[in-house]
């Protein structure tokens, strides 16, 4: 096991990579836990939860909403639940979003914590503190920054994962070694095929690396007003992939990820050479690298970016694999370099 700290102004956050799920009682405070975790989930682990109160949300993208908090808040009072209780989260991504926003604002704040479940989720959902949900198109247009306790990232759950969760998690993997360490991306480029088959060693340092960097960078900047917004590399457009097709966040990011790196080889910062390296490591990670849209329809979906400002919005390009910059460029900047690429 390996901890990691993210120390901000309103407390103490830790990660602990390659802790048993079966321990988490040692992590629970002595009072009230009330329990929020989705059906595959709890199919899946229930003899292992912690006696406590269970509320069972739905799985997927579509169940993130405002309605799903209301019921859980219901839920709260039903439980006669008080500003001393404590919520642990269960799940992957989808999860904890939704538990962190409800604690964050039941009661104007609980505690929390979360045990991650997924591989997109203990490499980056759970990590970081941004907790909300969807509105209507809007991806997580309604959150917070809060911090969990802890987040436990148990490798050995990962087994119960469908294929594809595999590789919509390698795309943050992938995402984490272009904007920030050359050595992860080239680890992954050679042991792909253990990553992808789950051995024990590739994953746990694969987790371990993406937890490392993004702990570092949220500490540094909690709030994305700069450092931070590295993080974003591919989800611009990746983002606006996911509003037209529900092709999960790691598939849409992939391709958010070829674009963005096209746009940084366009405006003379990698070498086609790199962006045919990305391109050839995530087809190898089973992730799609070319989008089958045209430009309107990702140029509408791009402008509802909830972190654009006015006319302008933040993009994040890659200088050289391990090394990623933020511009600030205008929408019609993008767009132009979206219809050069699909019309």
């Amino acid at each position: 096991m390996e901890t990691f700290q993210v120390k901000v102004e309103k407390g103490l956050s830790s990660i602990y990579v390659g802790e048993s799920f079966k321990n988490i009682k040692n992590y629970l405070p002595d009072t009230q836990t009330v329990i929020i975790t989705d059906k595959n989930i709890h199919h899946f682990y229930k003899d292992a939860f912690p006696d406590a109160p269970i509320i069972t949300i739905g799985e997927g993208e579509k169940n993130k909403t405002l309605s799903t908090i209301e019921y859980i808040y219901k839920e709260l009072i039903r439980l006669s639940c008080d500003r001393s209780s404590f919520i642990l989260g269960i799940g992957g991504g989808i999860v904890t979003d939704i538990a962190g926003f409800a604690a964050s604002t039941f009661l104007r704040g609980l505690d929390f914590g979360f045990v991650s479940t997924s591989l997109l989720s203990q490499v980056d959902a759970s990590v970081g503190g941004k907790n909300g949900v969807n509105l209507d198109a809007y991806k997580n247009m309604v959150g917070v920054f809060n911090q969990p306790r802890f987040v436990i990232c148990d490798i050995d759950m990962l087994s119960t994962l469908p294929k594809k969760e595999i590789f919509n998690g390698m795309a943050e993997i992938v995402k984490h070694g272009l904007i920030s360490d050359a050595n992860m991306f080239a680890f992954l480029e050679k042991s792909k095929e253990k990553a992808l088959n789950l051995d024990l060693d590739t994953i746990f340092r694969l987790v371990r690396d993406s937890v490392r960097i993004k702990s570092r960078v949220v500490e540094n900047d909690e709030k994305e007003a700069g450092e931070r917004r590295k993080l974003n590399f591919g989800h611009t457009i990746g983002h606006a992939i996911e509003k037209i097709e529900n092709a999960g966040h790691g598939r849409a990011v992939a391709m958010g990820m070829v674009m963005a790196a096209k746009f940084s080889r366009f405006k003379g910062m990698i070498a086609d050479s790199d962006v045919q390296r990305i391109k050839r490591l995530l087809a190898d990670l089973q992730l799609p690298i070319e989008p089958a849209y045209n430009a309107k329809n990702i140029i509408h979906a791009a402008s509802r970016d909830k972190k654009k400002q006015g006319s302008d919005l933040f993009f994040v390009f890659l200088e050289q694999i391990g090394k990623a910059k933020v511009e600030k460029i205008g929408y019609e900047e993008l767009n132009a370099f979206i219809r050069s690429e699909f019309e």
